[in-house]
């Protein structure tokens, strides 16, 4: 067995779940099976955009951010839902269990894809072996297909989960590089977006395979370190550590929101910020963290995007502190034109029991009242299902996409 395992190298599997939220409702309501079907945040209005769709779905053109409108006119019998966030979150914790069954070394990355070092496996089988058995315990328990990515690396795996879907599995390993790696497109590459594909196009970089015979500082020169980075991983190098503690490290917390329209009511934004500042407060209590910067981000109606941020002397966690920042922001830097987005980011985290703050007598006496008129209304909110005081507020609609699923709850498989 040992043969299948490096001696003085790792093993690192990347699990990549295969259309997650479309598979998950089909999981879910099983006549989904085997049709077109797709994810979007207004089903009922043509400026809605799909978050992701079924394979069948894709075979017919339709694709992630395309508007709605455009996917039904390419996919006539295309069946469009609501994204169910609780149910994706539930199913994903499930998934992370059954990894952590195989190693300890579980770092998710998302709420559909992690990483797995199963180099100190070797008394549950070969690596394909155990790939194949995870696999299917994924798909027997809960319905749900994944591709795996087998590889000395991190950057390696993510690669070769890609090239195979859905539930495929791919051994990528340094000496099929060469044949298997370098050919592809650079914008094929896991860390190359748009931009910066369109920088590697300038000093003719067009594969993965020209990256590695570009010369070094004049990557550097166009993308920083990041060039290098690149280049390193194109050759196979990527020492980082699958790290279960990973979704700790975390520098901030943001919820956004697109508008059903794109609007110059400043009643309606105003009331969107304090809902955003809301989940931003509810999320920094959830993590017992707090921070200093906030910032706000505001997208108009011809997608021009603007973020613009402010940084306390004091820590901020409360709603009321954290919407007194972004109101701050959003009266100084909204040009008066309609909104199509609004975003609201707390930054420069730290734990509170790292906090040492230095309360002069009023600004105490203001905290402990804050404190207990918050306690009042969370005890209000747990009896009565929802919050008392907020009928002058916008309903609620969590199954709207945004921004919020980070990091922050990917630990809750451990519970």
């Amino acid at each position: 067995m040992s043969n299948f395992y490096p001696k003085n190298g790792r093993v690192i599997f990347h699990v990549d779940m295969n259309s997650f939220y479309a598979s998950v409702e089909a999981a879910y309501n099983p006549d989904l099976k085997g049709k077109p079907l797709a994810i979007a945040g207004n089903p009922e209005e043509r400026k809605g955009i799909i978050v992701t769709s079924s394979y069948e779905a894709r075979a017919k053109g339709v694709k992630t951010t395309m508007p709605l409108w455009e996917a039904r006119r390419l996919c006539k019998d295309l069946i469009v839902m609501r994204p169910n966030f609780d149910r994706y979150r539930q199913a994903s914790k499930e998934i992370f269990k059954l990894m952590s069954e195989v190693t300890s070394l579980v770092q998710p990355v998302s709420i559909d894809e992690g990483y797995m070092d199963i180099t100190h496996c070797e008394s549950l089988g070969t690596p394909i072996e155990i790939a194949k058995q995870l696999q299917r315990k994924i798909k027997e328990t809960l319905d749900l297909p994944c591709s795996i990515g087998i590889a000395p690396n991190k950057f390696l795996a993510k690669m070769a989960s890609d090239m195979q879907k859905p539930m495929g599995m791919t051994v990528l390993r340094k000496r099929d590089l060469p044949t298997k790696l370098w050919p592809l497109p650079i914008e094929e590459m896991y860390g190359v977006g748009e931009k910066t594909k369109e920088k590697l196009h300038t000093i003719q970089v067009f594969t993965i395979g020209d990256l590695i015979e570009a010369d070094r500082y004049q990557l550097k020169r166009l993308l920083g370190i990041n060039g290098e980075r690149l280049k390193e991983r194109a050759q196979g190098i990527d020492e980082s550590p699958v790290n279960p503690d990973a979704i700790y490290d975390f520098k901030s917390i943001g919820n956004s929101e697109t508008l059903k329209e794109d609007t110059i009511d400043e009643t309606k934004l105003y009331m969107l910020i304090r809902k955003l500042s809301r989940k931003v407060s509810d999320r920094l209590n959830r993590k017992e963290v707090a921070g200093q910067t906030i910032q706000l981000t505001i997208r108009y109606n011809n997608r021009k995007t603007i973020t613009r941020s402010i940084t306390s002397s004091e820590y901020l966690m409360s709603e009321s502190e954290i919407y007194k920042k972004a109101t701050d922001l959003f009266e100084h830097h909204w040009n008066g034109e309609p909104v199509r987005l609004l975003g609201v980011t707390a930054q420069g985290l730290v734990e509170r029991s790292d906090i040492i703050e230095q309360l002069n007598l009023f600004r105490y006496q203001e905290q402990i009242q804050d404190e207990a008129l918050y306690e009042t209304i969370h005890d209000l909110t747990e009896k009565y299902g929802k919050n008392p005081f907020k009928s002058f507020q916008p309903k609620e609609d969590h199954q709207e996409p945004s921004t919020s699923f980070q990091k922050d709850f990917l630990d809750d498989y451990k519970n």
